[in-house]
């Protein structure tokens, strides 16, 4: 049976398809299951404070209940709870393999990173190419269908957000998820534009709350812009491993990753930014930073577990809209 490892956020998943084992995104298989909130009541009840992301809480879930026995755990370049996290996991007889994005980006320290996890792996860089080469020609059709959402009109935010964020292991089977992106982008042949006037940018992680696009939508206004799930579709257009993880902005620090949202929002011409902040987590103090240095409107909003939209911040989403209106 093929090895399943488990990953808590974008990793180089080219090294883990060529050492011939299936890589799951424990944040993506926790939010789509049937009670990602008693998952994280599960976790509560093992000993996690309240007053901790319900990401981790989730992933720490996820793991035991797939019955995951190794994780590629980020220990620098994403949530400052890792750590922990790992070492609960590693209590319960999980197998932890660490990787550091380097905050200043540095390209040798990188390079390192990413020859000790092929090395773990025991794989090579020949493998690892050609298993590049292929997740790279899969990641261009997911490109086509971000452009058709900003330039054509006629992909929804929703589908936008879930196509990209599915790009951080390609849902465990390249193959299968290639498909089903080639039959969603034939079937858009006979869509009608969408020409919502309001067009908004949402940066910051993934929403854990639920209905946040479809509410957007019902209101007179779109999602063109995707930052983060964006970047895990690998955006940016280069042969060189080391340079792609280099460009992807998600790990590195909040000024390198407002030269991308600056660049786009211009791009995609948007009128506001949501900002979307996970309750307990460091980056809610960047927020500071992105209001001084976007000069576009942008509504903050924060999560804190799994669940639909409440009446605040359905109220103030539509404060957000009818001001940009």
């Amino acid at each position: 049976m093929t090895e399943r490892i488990g990953i808590t956020t974008t990793v180089p998943s080219e090294i883990v398809y060529a050492a011939g084992c299936i890589p799951v995104d424990l944040n993506n298989v926790f939010i789509a299951g049937r009670d990602p909130g008693g998952l994280v009541d599960q976790a509560e009840m093992a000993g996690y404070p309240a007053n901790v992301c319900a990401w981790i809480k989730g992933i720490y879930s996820t793991t035991l209940r797939e019955g995951i026995k190794k994780i590629i755990a980020v220990t620098q370049g994403d949530c400052s709870n890792t750590q922990a996290l790992m070492e609960t996991l590693e209590l319960e007889g999980v197998e932890i393999i660490p990787f550091a994005f380097p905050f200043d980006r540095d390209r040798d320290l990188l390079k390192l990173q990413l020859d000790k996890l092929v090395e773990r792996l025991g794989t090579d860089w020949d493998r690892v190419r050609r298993a590049s080469d292929g997740l790279g020609a899969i990641r261009k059709k997911v490109h086509l269908i971000d452009r058709l959402t900003w330039q054509e009109n006629v992909v929804s935010g929703k589908e936008n957000h879930l196509f990209q964020v599915s790009c951080s292991d390609l849902e465990g089977d390249p193959g299968a998820f290639e498909k089903k992106v080639d039959s969603f982008v034939a079937g858009l042949v006979n869509r009608t534009p969408d020409k919502k006037k309001i067009r908004i940018g949402y940066i910051g992680v993934p929403p854990i709350i639920d209905g946040l696009y479809d509410y957007l939508e019902e209101r007179g206004a779109r999602v063109v812009y995707n930052e983060v799930q964006r970047q895990f579709s690998m955006p940016f257009d280069t042969g060189d491993l080391t340079e792609q993880y280099r460009l992807y902005s998600y790990p590195y620090g909040i000024f390198y990753r407002l030269l991308d949202i600056t660049r786009e929002i211009a791009r995609r011409e948007i009128d506001g930014v949501i900002h979307y902040a996970q309750s307990f987590c460091y980056r809610q103090i960047e927020d500071m930073i992105i209001r001084k240095k976007l000069s576009t409107p942008v509504l903050t909003l924060e999560g804190d577990r799994p669940n639909g939209l409440d009446a605040r911040t359905r109220l103030r989403i539509d404060s957000f809209i009818e001001m940009l209106g």
